[in-house]
């Protein structure tokens, strides 16, 4: 079953919370919060898709809650419609340049605030399939390069706060070219989607991540696992891929293998995400010298 798309709303009125909740929970996951300090924290804790916010409220009002949201890294895109009692167009000017999305007056019309919200919502998850579509790579549906670096900067940062180990292998289908001319590009695809599922059938974890860097090279994220555990799945993708039978149009059987470079780090805030990532590339690199279808650590 589809998820529903969640609503925050802020407002020291009951009444208006009531009103709300009844009139958007059967098409909306709804939280609530009866003053600024409590809305900013159920902002942070749930992320909700929209945030109806009242303008007159106790200790802060709704304009310094908007321009709180603005400031932070967790919640500055969720858009805002402002919902208040306030009529006059220097209030809604103020509001929308501080960067609110909508207003809604009060008193509430059902149909104006079921339609305004319904917009937002609709822009929200249409700005999320182009956002999803920009990180994925097309041919192979897994992460795309861009996708990659934003994940392996987080789970970086991640390594250095909790001091653990961290993977990278880098993959490569070896013979790729030779392999593109003798039977065509389309077939080469098939070559790259059957890597793909043999390395997918290794990454066991949520936090496992792969991703296709270019071509026909993969990198593979393996976040709270030391230099044995890497090299085990290593291991274990070279042999998928050099067992994988991976038949032409006309019936045809074709075989590829693979070379793997493997690094592992513990990083401090000295050490550096390019490095990490230069040390399994050139593990790589000695995994096609010394023959294909090899694993190589980094030394």
């Amino acid at each position: 079953m589809e998820s529903k798309n969640s609503i925050l709303i802020v407002d020291d009125a009951k009444s208006s919370l009531l009103y709300l909740n009844h009139l958007l929970s059967t098409d909306y996951l709804i939280y609530t919060a009866r003053d600024a300090e409590d809305g900013l924290e159920k902002a942070n804790k749930n992320f909700p898709d929209l945030i109806l916010l009242d303008i007159v409220m106790p200790k802060m009002d709704g304009y310094e809650v908007l321009a709180m949201l603005k400031k932070s890294d967790i919640c500055r895109d969720i858009p805002v419609i402002f919902i208040t009692g306030l009529s006059g167009s220097d209030d809604e000017i103020k509001g929308l340049a501080l960067g609110a999305e909508d207003y809604i007056t009060k008193p509430f019309n059902d149909t104006i605030v079921k339609l305004r919200v319904r917009n937002q919502i609709k822009m929200v998850n249409q700005r999320r399939i182009i956002e999803r579509l920009s990180m994925m790579d097309q041919l192979t549906d897994i992460a795309n390069r861009r996708s990659f670096n934003l994940q392996i900067n987080k789970e970086w940062r991640r390594a250095i706060r909790t001091q653990s180990p961290i993977s990278l292998l880098m993959l490569d289908v070896d013979n790729f070219k030779i392999y593109n001319d003798t039977y065509g590009h389309p077939q080469g695809d098939a070559v790259l989607q059957a890597v793909t599922d043999a390395v997918r059938r290794n990454l066991l974890r949520p936090a496992d991540f792969v991703a296709r860097w270019g071509g026909e090279e993969f990198a593979v994220l393996l976040p709270m696992t030391d230099m044995s555990g890497a090299l085990a799945i290593a291991e274990s993708i070279r042999a998928n891929c050099e067992t994988a039978i991976i038949p032409c149009l006309d019936g045809t059987p074709t075989k590829v293998t693979v070379s793997i470079g493997v690094d592992t780090q513990t990083p401090s805030q000295d050490d550096s995400v390019d490095k990490f990532i230069f040390r399994a590339d050139n593990a790589l690199y000695v995994a096609k010298k010394m023959g294909r279808n090899k694993v190589c650590k980094a030394q």
